[in-house]
């Protein structure tokens, strides 16, 4: 498990200082992208290998609990569950203090930059300590 603090701005609320709903998907691809870099996994470097892959989210299913306000601290876990092929399969929470106010089970693909899927290098797969 990975976690990181995010404050919410300004710019993350709507009229009433309350969290609009696309901002949370921001805060879960901040807390994925920071738990790949914890596995030592960039994004920067597996673009730059000799057969480029990236990853997309495939599927997210999304569960609000409870608005998040202006600047609240919000931590984000993300927990990488399993891996299979070219599918990441990836439980994120977002808390407010030890109260969950949102959750989401992930599915990442890998691919190459044509938008093919490939399945994930073992070394790669390593990281995870799947």
């Amino acid at each position: 498990s990975f976690t990181i603090d995010v404050r919410v701005y300004y710019e993350d609320t709507d009229f009433s200082g309350v969290v609009y709903h696309a901002r949370y998907l921001q805060f879960f691809e901040r807390g994925r992208t920071e738990a790949l870099r914890s596995c030592g996994i960039s994004h920067r470097d597996l673009l730059a290998r000799p057969e480029p892959l990236a990853f997309a989210v495939r599927r997210m299913a999304v569960e609000w609990l409870a608005p998040a306000r202006i600047d609240d601290v919000l931590t984000v876990s993300t927990v990488f569950r399993a891996v299979k092929g070219a599918r990441m399969a990836i439980g994120q929470t977002i808390a407010r203090g030890p109260t969950p106010i949102a959750t989401a089970e992930v599915e990442a693909a890998c691919m190459n930059l044509d938008g093919r899927p490939r399945r994930l290098p073992p070394e790669v797969i390593a990281r995870f300590g799947l």
